[in-house]
């Protein structure tokens, strides 16, 4: 029997007792081991940390003003719910995030952003605590130079292919992608693992060999 009552319940046990080498670490068991997005998406904050279901967005790039500006965004931004990440690929000419996307996703229940590109306003962003993770800052404006051309779509970032809905796990080590088919599983587990690293971290504090702690508990 699952650990949690609901998805909420859930993500703030995710976000309270788990990391992501520990996931990371079932998936591969799992047979699941190209899961991490690239290494350059990492946090504004060291601190940051997010887990929900992936909403998936899909950009391209543009080179000049579009009868619709942003194409689609406004669209995906005020379809998020509860628990959900927005989660973009496929422009890397600008900004794909700010202060009022942020207040948006934030206002919508959403948990966080993850972008395989670039976030600005990022005093702004920060002031909400809001977790967004991202390849970099860069201020560049995307009304003339980014189109949300779909969401709710598969993408792929780096090795990773993306089915909206998967869930999103996120911390100062990176960001891995659970499919959604095996998500139940792999979070027992992982909390399973989590719990036994204190033991052996306690067994090795007071003298075992790092050989004899992996023979015992098969962790390390």
């Amino acid at each position: 029997m699952a650990a949690w009552k609901n998805e909420t319940e859930m993500f703030e046990l995710m976000r309270e007792k788990l990391y992501t080498p520990v996931v990371g670490d079932i998936l591969d068991q799992m047979g699941y081991p190209h899961q991490f997005l690239p290494a350059k998406i990492r946090p504004l904050k060291p601190e940051m940390k997010l887990a929900g279901k992936a909403c998936t967005i899909l950009e391209c790039d543009v080179f000049e003003a579009q009868k619709k500006p942003f194409g689609l965004l406004t669209e995906a931004l005020d379809q998020l719910q509860e628990n959900e990440v927005y989660i973009a690929t496929g422009a890397h000419n600008s900004a794909l995030w700010g202060e009022l996307l942020t207040a948006t996703a934030r206002t919508r229940g959403a948990v966080g952003a993850v972008l395989d590109g670039y976030t600005r306003d990022t005093p702004q962003v920060l002031a909400q605590n809001f977790p967004v993770f991202a390849i970099e800052r860069w201020a560049q404006d995307s009304s003339i130079r980014t189109n949300v051309i779909d969401f709710r779509c598969t993408i792929e970032i780096g090795q990773v292919t993306i089915h909206d809905g998967d869930l999103v796990f996120g911390d100062m080590d990176g960001v891995l992608i659970i499919p959604k088919d095996v998500a139940d599983e792999c979070i027992e587990k992982a909390l399973e693992k989590a719990a036994g690293e204190k033991k052996v971290r306690k067994a090795i504090e007071g003298g075992m060999s790092a050989t004899e702690a992996f023979r015992v508990f098969g962790i390390l």
